[in-house]
């Protein structure tokens, strides 16, 4: 779809950046003024930002804005591939319901498309939005508010590892805790987690160090949480800040984990008892975790921490059987899929995915009879292997064609440790 009339696409260039804020501002409310914004970190990938604006118009006033990180080691099962991540999508309210929004993801899909991406993901500011474009949830993620002291179940060599809670300098923890970020991406035992994106480019990495005041929301300063061996390895971090609140009873403080981190399960362990145990605080909040974290198995009361599950990742397969032959299959299959896309037509074809266990898949176009047939966006919803393509049958979402070749797809498709990001951008 291209730009409606009266509009136009334009490359938008990092001397535009109160362009895009006064955009920002309109899209996604927020109480920082301008000019405080101007002077905060942004991490925007300025080579691949675009906005749409008025023909008729002098640059100044955007109607829309999106742009792409270049992220090129995104995790998918067993392996790490280049993707486009979309993100600042926007459009001011002024200039709704006129077709913007969809041609920009369009402009997106074909940006990666010249960029050789096969996928886009995402997090959705609104989750009924970018369904209809064939993303699918591919990933959820799992908030916590743990009672301090909760019981841990214990893990051998985590008391003869070594902790240090200091003030956060990016310039003395931000390598150490980038380095151990990363590694994370590749455990437990090299199956990885897919969907792990990591601060690649270093705009994300500038933004995601930084740490200033007017984004604390009255909190303190950043605290880092290092864990170590006795050679002195990092193994494990945490980054957080508290707000005591006192009431007639004594202080009622909250620990506010921004990410916790761990190369091992004896880390984890160490990581989690201190974070547990700070003095003045009663209630440890994190709330961007993997469904599957170490803490999810390590508290003996899971239930007393008020798990809350919603959306993290979404994911768009752009080019079908590059994206399919780039992620690895935990079982070997041999399945014909028939895919509807309605916006990019080289994916609407029947294809036929062979691979064996834990090995690249051959895709190949194919006038044979499908085994199942579905939209690219349920494709995209089963491609991190944390959703599997039987329960989407069972929502009526995957049809089976050929009896008895579910299970083996399904279980071909999932993966052994679930999808999801802990943090948000």
């Amino acid at each position: 779809m291209p730009v409606p009339a009266q509009y136009r696409l334009v490359t938008v260039p990092e001397t535009r950046v109160a362009d895009v804020l006064r955009l920002d501002l309109w899209a996604f409310a927020s109480g920082i003024p301008l000019e405080t914004q101007l002077e905060l970190p942004l991490g925007l990938p300025w080579e691949r930002s675009y906005g749409v604006e008025r023909d008729v118009e002098e640059p100044g006033e955007l109607a829309g804005f999106h742009a792409a990180y270049p992220l090129r080691a995104y995790p998918v099962p067993g392996a790490e591939v280049p993707c486009g991540w979309l993100t600042w999508v926007g459009v001011h309210p002024g200039h709704r319901r006129r077709g913007i929004l969809r041609a920009m993801i369009e402009h997106h899909f074909a940006d990666l498309a010249a960029h050789g991406e096969a996928i886009s993901g995402l997090m959705a500011a609104e989750t009924a939005i970018y369904g209809r474009f064939g993303y699918g949830m591919a990933a959820p993620q799992l908030s916590l508010s743990i009672p301090r002291g909760a019981a841990l179940r214990p893990v051998a060599g985590s008391a003869d590892l070594e902790v240090t809670v200091e003030e956060w300098d990016a310039a003395a923890h931000g390598d150490l805790c980038a380095g151990i970020h990363s590694g994370y991406a590749r455990v437990p035992d090299g199956l990885g987690r897919p969907g792990w994106a990591t601060r690649e480019t270093p705009g994300l990495r500038g933004w995601w160090d930084a740490d200033p005041k007017d984004l604390r929301a009255g909190k303190e300063n950043r605290r880092v949480v290092i864990v170590r061996d006795a050679a002195g390895t990092p193994l494990a971090y945490a980054t957080f800040r508290r707000e005591l609140k006192w009431t007639r009873g004594g202080s009622d403080g909250t620990v506010s984990v921004r990410e916790a981190v761990a190369l091992t399960p004896a880390a984890a362990h160490r990581l989690w008892s201190v974070l547990l145990d700070l003095d003045l605080t009663s209630t440890v909040r994190v709330e961007t975790l993997p469904v599957d974290d170490p803490i999810v198995t390590l508290l003996a009361d899971l239930r007393g921490a008020q798990p809350d599950y919603q959306d993290n990742t979404w994911l768009r397969i752009v080019d079908l059987p590059a994206a399919l032959a780039q992620r690895r299959y935990a079982t070997d299959v041999d399945v014909v899929l028939e895919v509807t896309d309605a916006i990019i037509p080289s994916n609407a074809a029947t294809w036929r995915v062979r691979a064996a266990a834990w090995d690249h898949a051959v895709v190949e176009r194919t006038d044979a009879a499908p085994d199942l047939a579905l939209d690219i966006r349920e494709l995209s919803t089963a491609h991190l292997g944390s959703i599997s393509l039987a329960s989407l049958a069972q929502a009526g979402l995957v049809e089976v064609r050929t009896p008895g070749i579910l299970p083996t797809a399904s279980a071909a498709w999932r993966w052994p440790i679930a999808a999801g990001a802990n943090w948000i951008f």
